[in-house]
């Protein structure tokens, strides 16, 4: 409608004039209901040709959308074990801290583990000093063995030396049976000698190794048992959590509940505008938006990021062909803006529907030096236009509570 007015006082207004003080016809007279088209009809044609170019030309160079949205990631929160809910810490709506505990499982099973590993690491704390005593008992063994070695070798040595110095003193018998003796004196040594090194075998590896094992084991309960408590990973809110002890909690088909993170949906807003709009949109724009959550406030902002891909033409690669006639409806371009001012998005709630336009600047391209005159002229008007969207987003915000509250029939 402003435009059509706006158009019309460059038109259909001189046209009147025209017919009025230069050809002297009247409304009413010459100029009647029947008659107006004929009358007017050069400045009716060129008003809708240069509304319709108009408004082409404001909602291209400066879009605007409906589909603008404070969108926000929730965490869904899931145990990592299925079991039985056993206590829950937290309301159904309640803020939280990182760590708080949320709910708990029952952790029967858990801490019967924790308790096993610990008496596997107290068993083997035992078996370390009977490794001990063994060792011991190995080393005097041991000696035991060297001195009856010693002793039967120092008495073969001296029989040995008689019978060289007086042949016939000493029986040949004995010194046969010293041999034999000193052999098997030297065997158990050699068994005293391995039974030693077997016992410090197992008290310096085997059951070190036994204990590393049970003290992994203690830990990999422990995580278990830990497990049984979910916790809150970030700052946020819980809402709608229902949860009670009692309920069965699956990670693998039901979830908890949903945590909301601490300033989610209060940072960028993201819109979708037309397709057509993908040569204008870009990282730096000027733009202004309305929400529903909070009437009659226009929030400056500007476009930080532009997609640069149409969610609408994704797929899965599957074992069918795609067919492009499955796209039910065109996709957008999607566009993140941020308040230009500290605190804008104050007061606006998180998931709200927002009314938005982003408006093209030429400011850098008209002071250009080899920017010609009817470029600047041009460049001017397409500028200017924008204060049209502008006026009519003010507008969008004035009556946006009442079409809401009033005309929507609810």
């Amino acid at each position: 409608m402003l435009e059509l007015l706006l158009c019309a006082t460059f038109t259909i207004l001189p046209d009147y004039l025209y017919r009025r003080y230069r050809q002297g016809k009247r409304f009413g007279h010459e100029i009647t209901l029947y008659s107006v088209w004929f009358e007017l009809r050069f400045g009716i044609v060129a008003c809708l040709m240069l509304t319709v170019s108009l408004i082409t030309m404001i909602f291209y160079f400066h879009p605007s959308t409906t589909s603008a949205t404070l969108f926000y990631r929730t965490v869904p929160i899931v145990s990592e074990v299925t079991g039985r809910v056993a206590e829950v810490h937290v309301d159904v709506s309640a803020d939280v801290k990182r760590g708080d505990v949320l709910f708990r499982l029952d952790s029967a099973k858990q801490e019967a583990a924790l308790l096993t590993a610990k008496r596997k690491i107290a068993e083997i704390d035992a078996a370390m000093l009977a490794a001990q005593a063994d060792v011991m008992k190995a080393e005097g063994q041991l000696q035991e063995a060297k001195s009856s070695l010693q002793q039967a070798q120092d008495e073969l040595d001296t029989k040995t030396e008689l019978q060289k110095r007086n042949p016939g003193i000493v029986p040949q018998r004995d010194i046969e049976k010293l041999g034999v003796a000193v052999a098997g004196r030297q065997g158990t040594l050699d068994a005293a000698t391995s039974s030693r090194q077997s016992a410090m075998t197992r008290l310096d590896a085997l059951l070190p190794a036994e204990k590393a094992s049970a003290e992994a084991a203690l830990a990999e309960a422990q995580v278990d048992l830990d497990k049984t408590f979910i916790r809150a990973g970030v700052d946020g809110r819980v809402e709608q959590f229902g949860l009670r002890p009692g309920d069965i909690v699956n990670p693998m088909i039901r979830s908890a509940g949903v945590l909301i993170p601490e300033g989610a949906g209060r940072r960028a807003l993201m819109a979708g505008f037309g397709q057509i709009e993908a040569q204008i949109m870009k990282v730096g724009m000027v733009a202004e938006a309305t929400c529903i959550s909070k009437p009659w406030t226009i929030i400056p902002m500007v476009v930080t990021s532009v997609q640069d891909y149409i969610a609408a033409g994704q797929f899965r690669g599957g074992e069918q062909l795609i067919e492009a006639q499955q796209v039910a409806r065109p996709g957008t371009i999607l566009v993140f803006m941020e308040p230009i001012y500290k605190g804008g998005l104050e007061g606006v709630t998180p998931g709200s529907s927002c009314v938005t336009n982003a408006y093209t600047s030429n400011h850098d391209v008209i002071d250009a030096k080899e920017t010609g005159t009817l470029k600047r002229v041009a460049l001017h008007a397409v500028d200017a236009t924008g204060i049209v969207h502008a006026m009519l987003l003010r507008i969008q915000a004035l009556v946006l509570p009442i079409r809401t509250l009033v005309l929507s029939g609810h």
